[in-house]
């Protein structure tokens, strides 16, 4: 059995449409100003998506998914990851869990970290866990 482990990052401003909503590991956060992207924005998914993508050796998130596709406009990142997840099983890799840490000053996370977990470990098929802090 082969362990191997991947790292993800993703880092996303925030959107200056004010009716752009907030997505963070496949949850909305309501009344939040939400990220900009070419996707829906969703940095939680975009970042364990390429934490996969690299323990497997398959490059990265733009490399499956660019954002000069305008196939992918607005796309849903959970399903991005869901396409990930079995781009990993075909070369015959599972997840077995992922920690995922959101550095964001704004707005409150921990409300809704539990529901981002629950949401991504049916995705990826493992536990996870997701943490939130600020930058102080």
């Amino acid at each position: 059995m082969s362990v191997r482990v991947g790292q993800g990052i993703d880092i996303h401003r925030f959107s200056e449409d004010p009716h752009r909503p907030l997505v963070l590991g496949g949850v909305t956060i309501e009344g939040a100003r939400g990220l900009a992207g070419h996707s829906d924005a969703d940095a939680v998914c975009h970042a364990l998506a390429d934490a996969i993508l690299g323990a497997v050796g398959l490059g990265d998130l733009g490399r499956h998914f660019p954002d000069t596709d305008p196939k992918w406009e607005g796309a849903n990142s959970v399903a991005l990851l869901t396409e990930v997840v079995r781009l990993a099983a075909a070369q015959r890799f599972a997840c077995v869990n992922a920690d995922c840490t959101i550095i964001a000053d704004t707005p409150r996370l921990a409300p809704h970290t539990d529901a981002m977990v629950e949401h991504l470990a049916r995705v990826v098929g493992a536990p996870v866990s997701v943490k939130a802090t600020r930058a102080e």
